[in-house]
């Protein structure tokens, strides 16, 4: 109880802090009454859906141009690349891409579909790529007979690539293009 003058302070400050705020969004009108747009003026038009500005220009990604108050009509479901090529990977150390589906794969405490193709044992078999084997390392570095523990859940890295849009524009570039690039100006 001796941070109790403390956490009156800091309450003290969130609620300082909320009210401020409050007040600037009111006077530039964007309080809770208010549906306009952020950037837009309150007079100009909603965009539609339809006519919403493409992924990466627009201010509000994930709304798509729909106002809070309202709920638009749900995207089309991303469908999965089935494509089994293996991806550059985009920087060191990233986890590679799972290039098939893992619909239906059971992963959980009793049992991991995907060591049954990429076991070490079982991995030339498959003609798949091995599990790495610092997934047989524990948190010492000190080398396990069977995947460790932390590393048995594959998918909390791992992921699927879908066909899905990027709902922000991106640029960029993995570090063998920058100095590609560096090469060519100098």
């Amino acid at each position: 109880m001796r941070d109790k003058p403390l956490m009156v302070i800091g309450g003290v400050v969130v609620v300082v802090v909320a009210a401020v705020a409050f007040i600037a969004g009111e006077k530039m009108g964007h309080g809770a009454g208010s549906h306009a747009m952020v950037g837009m003026p309150a007079s100009a038009p909603r965009p539609t859906p339809a006519e919403a500005p493409p992924p990466g220009q627009q201010i509000d990604a994930l709304r798509r141009g729909i106002p809070i108050s309202e709920e638009g009509p749900p995207p089309p479901m991303a469908r999965v690349e089935n494509t089994d090529i293996r991806r550059n990977r985009a920087y060191p150390m990233q986890p590679p891409t799972i290039p098939h589906s893992i619909d239906n794969y059971q992963i959980d405490k009793n049992s991991n579909r995907c060591l049954l193709c990429h076991s070490r044992a079982n991995a030339d078999k498959f003609q798949a790529p091995p599990v790495s084997v610092t997934h047989y390392m524990d948190r010492n570095d000190q080398f396990l007979a069977t995947i460790s523990p932390r590393r048995y859940f594959c998918n909390q890295c791992h992921v699927v690539q879908t066909d899905a849009k990027p709902l922000v524009a991106n640029t960029f570039k993995d570090i063998d293009t920058v100095l590609s690039e560096q090469k060519k100006e100098n």
